[in-house]
């Protein structure tokens, strides 16, 4: 039978504040129950709170779970009388009564018998905790503890690692809005620029930051004379001591930060750097294998490391809520199981990425997005760390120069979630002929269907195959001609000439039959190695070189990554094939493929 270390339920339960640093860690209890917390409040998406009661074999108290530790839960590592060594907790004391938080434990024993017959751990003055009237065997539900209405009487809390007397530092995820004078050290893991707005009620601006302990993280949000006096305070990475604040429940569809208060920073909000180098809050990362992306709802936010395998080039977007051009850039990144997913990173740290090296990024709190298969989006809460400092940057850093720069990787791109080795968003494993897409209806249902395939371009339509399109950066809408220059009406300018972009139609085949395929600016450069300026001057130039142009394209074969969704024109439904991406036969890539199905295949063992 395990030994639990005995006592350990009466000190926590009958020490100081000032005592509780003190107890250490690495005492072995059991968890007489779990039981998930009834939430009050009306937040959406509320986080999961987990009540939990451990016994030293003679006396219980009652405890929470942290939330970084409600996967161990979910997952079942931890059930009903498990024994767990517990490695860090801390305590929240609000008027003489105490909320004891497991933050760190390992697990011991996952399924035991009840050791001894414990009772309620008695207190300072020897009389039984408020726990007595709970036993855990009577126990089935746990109810909400009531809000604590904060009165003129002083707060007893423990004192921050600077000594700074008198000032409660509190977890972030002991705050609600029934604490006033409290004070949290935290870590900025990030900052938002300043933004303003306009409406019928009047003008303002606000920023945020993300403040995170070893408890959890909140979202704080300052407003026009708070973004004057604090925003310049605030450094991404450093940690604060922060208090005079308002803590709110939290505007969900404003932020994705797993809380459910958030704290209004003020004009007098204190603002201190934390000049200690001992017991800072690290960030904490929640790592999932790139593989289950699949598993994952839709703006769902994750954590992810993995390897910088691919740069794109820098682009703009025009903002719908601003119509203003946002920088973008697109990643490819990989991990150890064997899988590919586009990162995709907006405004500055678009424009001032650098990657030459096959760096190991980190990423917090990214939103999973299901446009053309599974793809992440870095948010303006979400954090990003190039080369960090551990365990599993190291360890992924390693496999790769070791053995993972010569694997091949699956991608989830274009809702390929079965497939294997992939090479720009193709999926070899997934890939279809041209008949089985039209016998298998891709794309009849209301939802578009994406599929790839091999095949060869047989004819390109060569009336229409570009279009006159606006020369500013982000637009590419159509220009007309106004005879003493070409106007934009989105843009309402003028300008001396356009910049003319592919819109192509073109038929494709291989072994089994033939379609028809629509592709844009991207599909043309890939086909005819031309802009559609250069191709449209020759066509004015020469119409034979153009007619020239033409029946050399034709022949080449690519491998297509396609969209399937129905059309209606003229009041005619039909299927129309568009192409997302293409790109031409790496045969580097190919070999490696049959390689592997070779060494897959049941006859080669």
């Amino acid at each position: 039978m395990t030994q639990l270390s005995a006592g350990i339920c009466t000190r926590l339960n009958e020490a100081s504040p000032d005592e509780i640093d003190a107890l250490g860690s690495g005492y072995t209890v059991q968890l007489l129950s779990i039981k998930k917390v009834n939430q009050t409040t009306s937040a959406v998406a509320s986080i999961d709170r987990y009540r939990i009661i451990i016994s030293d074999g003679v006396h219980f108290v009652q405890a929470m779970l942290a939330t970084q530790l409600n996967d161990l839960v979910g997952r079942g590592d931890i059930v009903k009388n498990s024994i767990v060594v517990v490695d860090k907790l801390t305590c929240n004391f609000v008027q003489d009564k105490r909320l004891i938080i497991i933050l760190d434990f390992r697990v011991v024993s996952r399924d035991e018998e009840k050791i001894g017959n414990p009772v309620p751990a008695p207190n300072s003055s020897g009389a039984p905790a408020s726990t007595a009237t709970e036993t855990p065997e009577a126990s089935t539900s746990m109810a909400t503890p009531q809000p604590v209405v904060s009165s003129n009487r002083p707060i007893a809390a423990r004192s921050a690692a600077t000594g700074r007397q008198g000032r409660s530092v509190y977890p972030i995820e002991g705050l609600s809005p029934y604490q006033n004078n409290w004070t949290v050290k935290a870590r900025v893991t990030n900052k938002s620029e300043v933004k303003s707005w306009s409406n019928q009620r009047g003008e303002g601006k606000l920023f945020s930051v993300t403040l995170m302990d070893e408890t959890g993280e909140i979202r704080a949000t300052g407003f026009n004379a708070a973004v004057d006096e604090l925003y310049d305070k605030f450094e991404e990475g450093k940690v604060y001591y922060i208090s005079k604040g308002r803590i709110n429940l939290a505007k969900k569809k404003f932020s994705n930060v797993q809380n459910d208060y958030e704290m209004t920073l003020e004009k007098n909000s204190e603002i201190e750097e934390c000049v200690d180098t001992t017991n800072l809050p690290m960030i904490r990362y929640n790592f999932i294998p790139l593989s289950t992306l699949e598993t994952l709802q839709k703006d769902a936010t994750c954590d992810v490391i993995g390897i910088v395998k691919e740069v794109g080039p820098l682009g703009e977007v025009i903002s719908k809520a601003s119509n203003k051009s946002v920088a973008k850039r697109d990643l490819t990144i990989v991990d150890k199981s064997l899988y590919s997913v586009r990162m995709t990173i907006w405004g500055r740290q678009a424009e001032t990425f650098a990657a030459d090296d096959l760096p190991v990024v980190a990423f917090k709190g990214v939103k999973v997005g299901d446009f053309g298969g599974r793809s992440l989006s870095v948010l303006s809460s979400s954090y990003m760390t190039i080369s960090p400092d551990i365990e599993e940057a190291h360890l992924l850093r390693g496999w790769y120069d070791g053995i993972g720069a010569e694997k091949s990787f699956q991608s989830h791109s274009n809702a390929m979630s079965s497939g294997g080795p992939s090479f720009g968003g193709f999926n070899r494993n997934e890939m279809r002929h041209i008949s089985d897409v039209k016998d298998s209806q891709l794309g009849m249902s209301d939802k578009a269907d994406f599929f790839s395939v091999r095949a060869t371009v047989m004819h390109i339509k060569s009336e229409n195959i570009a279009y006159p399109g606006c020369p500013a950066q982000g637009c590419s809408k159509k220009v007309t001609d106004m005879g003493d220059g070409w106007r934009c009406e989105k843009c309402e300018k003028a300008y001396e000439r356009p910049e003319y972009r592919y819109i192509m139609s073109m038929a494709v085949a291989d072994w089994s039959g033939q379609a028809w395929f629509q592709g844009f600016n991207e599909t043309g450069v890939a086909v005819f190695e031309k802009t559609a300026d250069e191709v449209m001057e020759i066509k004015e130039r020469d119409e034979h070189e153009y007619n020239a142009l033409m029946a050399q394209s034709a022949g080449k074969t690519f491998n297509f990554s396609c969209r399937a969704k129905q059309d209606t024109y003229n009041e005619q439904t039909r299927v129309r094939y568009g192409i997302s991406k293409l790109s031409q036969l790496d045969y580097y890539e190919e070999a490696k493929h049959l390689r592997d199905l070779i060494k897959e295949s049941s006859w080669a063992q």
